[in-house]
């Protein structure tokens, strides 16, 4: 995108943006995403909640090194299949998105279940069928309507920043 005449303000432009982008999404999505899932689990209570803070910061790990290691490179191959060079803004980002949680919501429907239960076993297998579902809605809908705009509107916030910096700069 740097290449065209028109860049977009409202994504990363670089690795530190790209780790800034990763960091907002993924702490939105895992201090808002687990809470849910955990509390259509085992019930929502305050005592279930308090339990679901101390697994955080491992979910998180995980989620941060899954997005980078294995659904970003799986995306980045995939997405050109459904997007087109001519497709819009919304479009990608609505595919890219969707890519993104399904995959992360195979993977960590699994792998959390693992971490919450503190033991590898065949139970995230058992029930996959019946969870999996769910937990894909609700990331979906995390990261549409919270997660993914919140970081947007950071980078466009950062962008048009780094412009009034670049302005002041040029008129010195």
């Amino acid at each position: 995108m740097e290449n065209s005449k028109y860049v977009e303000s409202r994504l990363p432009r670089n690795g530190k943006e790209g780790l800034i982008f990763l960091l907002i999404v993924s702490i939105i999505s895992v201090n808002t995403i687990a809470p849910i899932i955990v509390g259509l689990e085992r019930g929502f209570s305050k005592a279930v909640y308090f339990e679901t803070l101390q697994i955080i910061p491992f979910m998180w790990v995980v989620v941060v090194l899954t997005v980078r290691l294995i659904a970003g490179p799986i995306v980045g191959k995939l997405l050109p299949i459904f997007v087109g060079k001519t497709d819009g803004f919304n479009a990608r980002v609505l595919f890219n998105i969707v890519l993104n949680v399904t995959i992360l919501s195979i993977l960590l429907t699994i792998i959390g279940t693992w971490i919450g239960m503190k033991q590898i076993s065949l139970a995230p297998f058992e029930k996959f069928l019946h969870v999996w579902p769910r937990n894909f809605g609700i990331a979906f809908w995390i990261e549409i309507l919270i997660a993914q705009p919140v970081a947007r509107f950071a980078m466009k916030q950062l962008h048009v920043s780094q412009a009034r910096k670049a302005e002041r700069v040029n008129l010195s």
